[in-house]
C-alpha cells in the first residue's frame, strides 16, 4: 500500500513550494488509494512555534487536504532516534566524537564509495561523487537528532514508501541512502520536485508579492483555485485543461507527468483561475466560502441565510475574481461604514434638487410592500415618469446613497438585497450629509 507523508518544520508561515509539496502527496495517495501522513519536524528549538504548527494545521484544513494519520511531533520521539542512534553505536556504525563546535556529539560512518547512485521519480538516475560526504552527525550534543537522520527513521516507522519532497532535498540523500544502509532498511522511492521560481525567473520570494498561504487565503482567493493553480506548477493532466476541481485532480494525478524543470508562478494565471472556481461554484460552495471570508474581514456582518447568497450570487459570480472583490466591489452590503466616492458625491448628490429626489424616492420606496427588485424598479420608473426626468436622473443618485458609488451591478437587485429598513435608512442619511455640508 503506498504511504507518503507530507513533514513540515513549523519555523514560519507555509510557502508556496511547501504548500505544492503538500498537494502533490495529498493527490498522490488519494489516486493511489493509499495513506497521507502528516508528521511535524519541530527538533529545531529555536525556531519551532506553536503558532507556525498551528498554521499548518490550519493551513492543510482549509485546502481541504485531510490527513490519515498524525500529526506527529518528532519533539515527541525523541527516545526512538537516540535507540536507534545506539544500535548502530553498538554495530560499530556510529560512534561519539566531542569537540568545540557541537560537544559530544554522535556520528554516522559514512560508507566509502567512489560513487552514490540515486533513481529518482523525475529526475531518474543522479550520481554523486562519495568521496565528497565525511561522516556527520545524526544526535547533536543535547540530544535533539538531526534533520537527516529523524526523517529516515521516522520513515522506516511509518513505513513511508514514496518519499515526494522538493529538490532542495536532493543533496541530502546520500547521506539518507547511508542512514538505511546502517539500519538495514529499504529506503523509499524518491520524488524531488522542482522549485517555483517568481514571475522573473527567480527563487520565489518576497519581491514578487504574496508567497504564504496565509496571504493568499487573506486575500480571498477560493481553496479550490489554489490548490488547482500550484497543482499545475510543474504538473499537467496531459491535455490542454487548466480548470480542474478536487475530483478531476485527484483521477489525473501521476508522478510520471511532473517536468524536471522549475516552473514560473504567475499570478495572473491564478487570477483568472479564481474567477473560474468562483463562478463554477454551487451557491452552497460560495456561502460557505463567504462567510468564512466575512468572518475576519466584516466581522460585525450579520451572516445571512442560504436564500440571500443564493440571489447575492447570482448577481456577482460574474464580477468576482477573488472573495476579496466583496469588500473592494460590494463592501456596502458587509460594512456600514463604507465610504463614499467623494467624486460621485460632488458630481451626483451635490446636484441642485438631489435631496428632494431622495426624499421622495425614500417615499416610493417606503410604501412597497414587496421589496422584490421588479417591485422596486416599477416604484422607481414611476417616481421618474411623474418628475419628467429620464430614470438615470433617478436612478444614479439613489445608487449613490445606496452604495457610495456609481458603479455596483444591477441597481434594483442590489437595493432588494440590501433590504427595505436598510435602503430607506441609507436614502436618508445620503439627504441628511448633503443638507450637513451646504
Amino acid at each position: 500500500m503506498i504511504r507518503v507523508r507530507f513533514a513540515p518544520a513549523p519555523t514560519g508561515f507555509m510557502h508556496m513550494g511547501n504548500v505544492r509539496t503538500a498537494i502533490y502527496n495529498w493527490l498522490f495517495a488519494r489516486h493511489q488509494k493509499g495513506s497521507f501522513i502528516l508528521r511535524i519536524e519541530d527538533t529545531d528549538r529555536t525556531r519551532s512555534t506553536p503558532e507556525a504548527t498551528q498554521a499548518i494545521l490550519d493551513g492543510l484544513a482549509w485546502l481541504g487536504l485531510n490527513w490519515d494519520e498524525g500529526p506527529f511531533f518528532q519533539s515527541q520521539r525523541l527516545g526512538l532516534y537516540n535507540d536507534a542512534a545506539q544500535k548502530l553505536i553498538t554495530k560499530g556504525q556510529a560512534y561519539y566524537r566531542e569537540d568545540a563546535q557541537k560537544g559530544k556529539a554522535i556520528y554516522l560512518k559514512m560508507p566509502e564509495k567512489e560513487k552514490i547512485e540515486v533513481f529518482d521519480l523525475i529526475h531518474e538516475k543522479i550520481v554523486f561523487d562519495g568521496r565528497l560526504f565525511d561522516d556527520f552527525v545524526i544526535v547533536k550534543s543535547d540530544g535533539f537528532p538531526t534533520y537527516n537522520f529523524a526523517c529516515v527513521v521516522d520513515d522506516v516507522d511509518f513505513k513511508i514508501t514514496d518519499v515526494i519532497r522538493g529538490d532542495e532535498h536532493i543533496s541530502n540523500t546520500p547521506r539518507q541512502l547511508a542512514a538505511y544502509e546502517a539500519l538495514q532498511e529499504s529506503p523509499p522511492r524518491f520524488a524531488h520536485l522542482p522549485m517555483i521560481l517568481g514571475s522573473d525567473g527567480g527563487k520565489l520570494s518576497k519581491r514578487h508579492g504574496a508567497t504564504s498561504l496565509e496571504e493568499y487565503k487573506a486575500r480571498g482567493f477560493p481553496p479550490g483555485a489554489l490548490l488547482n493553480f500550484l497543482a499545475l506548477l510543474g504538473w499537467s493532466p496531459g491535455d490542454n485543461r487548466e480548470f480542474l476541481n478536487l475530483d478531476e485532480l485527484i483521477s489525473e494525478f501521476s508522478l510520471a507527468r511532473i517536468r524536471k524543470t522549475s516552473s514560473q508562478f504567475d499570478e495572473h494565471k491564478l487570477l483568472w483561475l479564481s474567477a473560474e472556481h468562483v463562478r463554477n461554484a454551487s451557491p452552497q460552495e460560495f456561502t460557505r466560502w463567504a462567510s468564512e471570508f466575512l468572518k475576519e474581514e466584516a466581522p460585525g456582518f450579520e451572516i445571512k441565510d442560504e436564500a440571500w447568497w443564493g440571489r447575492f450570487f447570482t448577481l456577482y459570480r460574474e464580477r468576482l475574481k477573488t472573495l476579496g472583490d466583496l469588500i473592494t466591489q460590494a463592501r456596502f452590503f458587509f460594512h456600514e461604514d463604507f465610504q463614499f466616492d467623494e467624486e460621485a458625491v460632488d458630481k451626483i448628490l451635490r446636484q441642485e434638487g438631489v435631496p428632494e429626489l431622495l426624499e421622495e424616492a425614500q417615499e416610493s420606496l417606503k410604501a412597497l410592500e414587496d421589496f422584490s427588485a421588479e417591485e422596486i424598479e416599477r416604484g422607481l420608473r414611476d417616481l421618474a415618469g411623474k418628475r419628467g426626468i429620464g430614470f438615470g436622473k433617478l436612478a444614479q443618485p439613489v445608487r449613490v446613497a445606496a452604495t457610495g458609488t456609481r458603479v455596483s451591478a444591477s441597481l434594483f437587485e442590489t437595493l432588494s438585497l440590501l433590504g427595505k429598513n436598510c435602503t430607506l435608512k441609507r436614502l436618508s442619511g445620503a439627504v441628511k450629509m448633503i443638507q450637513d455640508k451646504r
